[in-house]
């Protein structure tokens, strides 16, 4: 019982000058904000087209949206400035996602990615990479900043939704498998 007594303040003691000699004098410079980390971000209205759908792509990007995260990892949806039933954007800078429009024209060596059920044509840009929709009936266009890297990771909640709202157009390119 004694020894206990004694040992226990002991080991306390040690314990805390230990911890005081292991901790550091200066605390550590705080990690400077990348793409993917948690920051402040704009919640301005992004600048988006909205060209006129016949009525069935209208209903289909209707139904896109519908089914599209509040949040794409640490990036809150954000208003557009036009056409909030066929586009969405998140983050900044604005990663968007636009439904509706022309298929792109996937070159013979064109490299196609299959994400999710999703066959994507991805096309650089000076700023950012454009991933598009090529198996579907109507195309979802996805634009991923050259901030945000290894845009083909960022794609997988948009491609759930494009299989939970956007048919297949049944005919897919070559190396696109599903």
């Amino acid at each position: 019982m004694v020894a206990t007594l004694v040992a226990v303040p002991v080991t306390v003691a040690v314990a805390g000058f230990t911890f005081a000699k292991l901790a550091p004098d200066t605390p550590a410079a705080a990690p400077s904000p990348t793409a993917t980390s948690a920051r402040p971000q704009s919640t301005a209205p992004v600048e988006m087209a909205a060209p006129a759908l016949a009525t069935r792509p209208a209903t289909v990007c209707r139904a896109l949206m519908s089914q599209l995260p509040p949040s794409v990892r640490d990036l809150a949806q954000r208003p557009v400035t036009a056409g909030a039933e066929q586009n969405a954007a998140y983050g900044d800078p604005a990663l968007t996602v636009a439904c509706g429009g022309a298929e792109p024209a996937v070159p013979a060596t064109g490299d196609v990615w299959t994400i999710n059920k999703v066959c994507w044509y991805a096309a650089e840009e000076a700023d950012a990479t454009v991933l598009t929709t090529v198996d579907r009936e109507t195309a979802v266009r996805v634009t991923v900043p050259r901030a945000y890297e290894q845009p083909l990771q960022w794609i997988a909640p948009f491609a759930d939704a494009v299989v939970a709202s956007v048919p297949s157009a049944g005919d897919t390119p070559a190396g696109c498998t599903g």
